[in-house]
């Protein structure tokens, strides 16, 4: 049957929801209907089979798990593939989706059940670059070096990183057979290599994308930078990650 996008006259909304029941167990498709309400978005047709979780053959089943926190594309938790395209659920309206609306956890993680994953590789690609400005105690040491404005501007589009995954998922280059840290932490260089206190740790976080699995993992792709729902500019973080490595790559081999 044909695909038709939701209106307003439609009295039911369709998904399709790929479902596990535990990390080791095999995936499965459940079917849900439920009635048509404007302004709705995935989430809150989530929150509705959670209220009533029965599928359309009638059967009372376990409510759907997933993930999600700020509601408004700020913490990055509902990440999902709906509709075969990786995104954040509680930004993707039903009235915008085909019908019928496909769910399915974002492959390139750990499935913990249902749409729910484990960041696990994602944090640690974080971890492994230092992707954080190194403060020495809690004490007010007063106000840092300050920041050119242009510099701050490119600086702030960097970090706003919610560490959603998206980009991971869309890049082919971030799969089981492979160790690439992905694009999210070499942009996280980019942006704490730029910091006047970050940039202390410049030369450690490159010699991390220098490793195996850092920046030479990147195919190029660009389907990254294609899929951020901030529109971070990935790919310029990327090619500007290149460079820098390379002048440090001569720097050590001249022993400068």
């Amino acid at each position: 049957m044909a695909e038709t996008t939701v209106t307003k006259s439609s009295k039911s909304v369709k998904f399709i929801i790929t479902r596990q029941d535990k990390p080791d167990s095999a995936s499965y498709t459940e079917e849900f209907e439920l009635p048509y309400r404007p302004g709705m978005n995935v989430i809150s047709a989530l929150m509705e089979i959670q209220r009533n979780p029965v599928n359309t053959a009638g059967k009372q089943i376990a409510p759907v798990c997933w993930e999600s926190n700020c509601l408004e594309e700020v913490c990055g938790a509902c990440s999902m593939v709906i509709n075969g395209k990786p995104r954040q659920a509680c930004a993707a309206l039903v009235d915008q989706l085909e019908q019928p609306i496909r769910l399915e956890p974002m492959k390139t993680f750990p499935v913990v059940r249902d749409l729910v994953i484990d960041r696990d590789r994602m944090f640690k690609a974080l971890k492994r670059v230092k992707a954080w400005i190194p403060i020495d105690g809690t004490y007010d040491l007063g106000p840092g070096p300050r920041m050119a404005e242009k510099k701050r501007q490119w600086a702030y589009e960097l970090s706003k990183c919610m560490t959603c995954g998206v980009c991971l998922e869309a890049c082919p280059n971030v799969n089981e057979k492979t160790d690439f840290i992905g694009p999210a932490a070499i942009s996280q260089v980019r942006l704490f290599n730029s910091h006047p206190t970050g940039e202390m740790n410049k030369e450690e976080r490159l010699e991390a994308l220098m490793d195996d699995g850092g920046i030479e993992g990147c195919g190029n792709s660009q389907n990254c930078v294609r899929s951020c729902p901030k529109g971070i500019p990935l790919t310029t973080s990327i090619a500007e990650m290149n460079k820098d490595t390379t002048k440090h790559m001569f720097k050590r081999w001249l022993g400068a």
